[in-house]
C-alpha cells in the first residue's frame, strides 16, 4: 500500500456514521459499443475491457459511496443519452456529466433535446476534451462562448478537463461566464510526477479567485503514477484546499482510470487522509456535501 504518511483512519460504518460520500466523477464503458482510443496511452493497457456500473456498485458500497455522478469520456454524442438512460435505471448513478458540441449553432436547443430524454433530469454538466485541444485559448473563441452561455442559461454546471497551460484561458473563460459554474477536473492535471508545482500553482489559484468555480479533488494518483504515495499528493491537495476552501471542493475517484495505479476504496482512503485536519463539517463538505450543491443532486434521488 502506497499511502506512507501515518495510518489512514478507518471508514466509519454502521449507526452513527457520516453521511454517504458522493463519487462525483467516474466513467463507465462498454468497447462493444465504441472503441475507447485513448486507452492506447502507456500505462492503460490493463483498462482495455469493458467497466459496467455493476462492477462498481460493490466497490461503491465497500467504501461508503451512497451516490456517485458518471462523466463522459469520448466526444461522440451518443454517448450522453446512454449514460443518462444508465442514471435512470440505477439508483446509485445520481448525475450525468455528458457531451455536447458547444461550437455547434443549436446547442441550446440539443440541451433541451438531452433534457428531455429517458433520465434527462440526471443531466447535470457539460464536458469537453479541452485538454486534446491544441488552441490553448480554445475556451475563449465566439463559438465555444456562446456554447458556454447555453449551458449556463440550461442551469448546468461546466466540466474542465484541463492541462496546466490552459488553466490561463479556464480564469478568462470564467471572467466572461460570471453566471456558469466551472468545475475543475483532476486539479487541472498537476505535474505530480515531478513535483512541480509553478506555474501550476498560481494558475488555479487565479482561477479559485473567482467563486462560481470549484475544484475536484479527484485525478491525483493518475497524475502521480505508480509508487505514488500520499506525500507526494499533499502539496497539491493542500494548494486547492486553501485556495478554493471545503466547500469549493468536491471528491472524485476518477474510477476506472484509477485502477491502473490503485483501488477504489484506496483512493476514498487517499481523500480521507487528504482531508484528515478538516472539521467533520468541512469534511463532509469535500466528501459529499459540495457535489450535492454544485450538482444539485438532492432533487435527483
Amino acid at each position: 500500500m502506497r499511502v506512507a504518511l501515518g495510518p489512514i483512519r478507518p471508514r466509519p460504518t454502521g449507526p452513527g456514521s457520516t453521511a454517504p460520500v458522493v463519487d462525483a466523477h467516474h466513467h463507465v464503458w462498454d468497447l462493444g459499443v465504441r472503441d475507447q482510443e485513448w486507452l492506447a496511452a502507456p500505462g492503460f493497457a490493463g483498462l482495455r475491457r469493458d467497466f459496467p456500473v455493476a462492477e462498481l456498485r460493490p466497490a461503491a458500497a465497500a467504501a461508503g459511496v451512497g451516490a456517485t455522478v458518471v462523466v463522459q469520456t469520448v466526444t461522440v454524442a451518443a454517448e450522453t443519452p446512454e449514460l443518462l438512460a444508465l442514471a435512470e435505471g440505477d439508483p446509485l448513478v445520481r448525475g450525468v456529466v455528458g457531451w455536447t458540441d458547444l461550437t455547434a449553432p443549436g446547442v441550446a436547443e440539443e440541451l433541451a433535446r438531452l433534457a428531455a430524454l429517458p433520465g434527462g433530469d440526471r443531466l447535470v454538466g457539460i464536458r469537453h476534451q479541452v485538454q486534446g485541444e491544441a488552441d490553448p485559448r480554445w475556451l475563449l473563441r465566439p463559438d465555444v462562448g456562446t456554447g458556454l452561455a447555453a449551458v449556463a442559461a440550461a442551469g448546468l454546471a461546466y466540466d474542465l478537463v484541463v492541462l496546466p497551460h490552459q488553466l490561463p484561458a479556464c480564469v478568462r473563460a470564467a471572467e466572461r461566464h460570471p453566471g456558469l459554474t466551472f468545475v475543475l477536473d483532476h486539479l487541472g492535471k498537476p505535474p505530480v510526477a515531478c513535483g512541480a508545482m509553478e506555474p501550476w500553482a498560481s494558475a488555479v489559484r487565479a482561477l479559485a479567485a473567482l467563486p462560481h468555480t470549484v475544484c475536484k479533488l479527484s485525478g491525483l494518483v493518475t497524475e502521480a503514477g505508480p509508487g505514488w504515495s500520499v506525500g507526494a499528493l499533499r502539496p497539491y491537495a493542500g494548494t486547492v484546499l486553501q485556495a478554493f476552501g471545503p466547500g469549493r471542493l468536491l471528491f472524485g475517484s476518477d474510477w476506472p482510470v484509477c485502477l491502473a495505479v490503485s483501488s477504489y476504496g484506496e483512493v476514498l482512503d487517499t481523500a480521507r487522509e487528504l482531508t484528515r485536519d478538516l472539521s467533520p463539517h468541512e469534511r463532509a463538505q469535500v466528501l459529499g456535501g459540495t457535489a450535492e450543491r454544485v450538482y444539485g443532486l438532492s432533487g435527483r434521488a
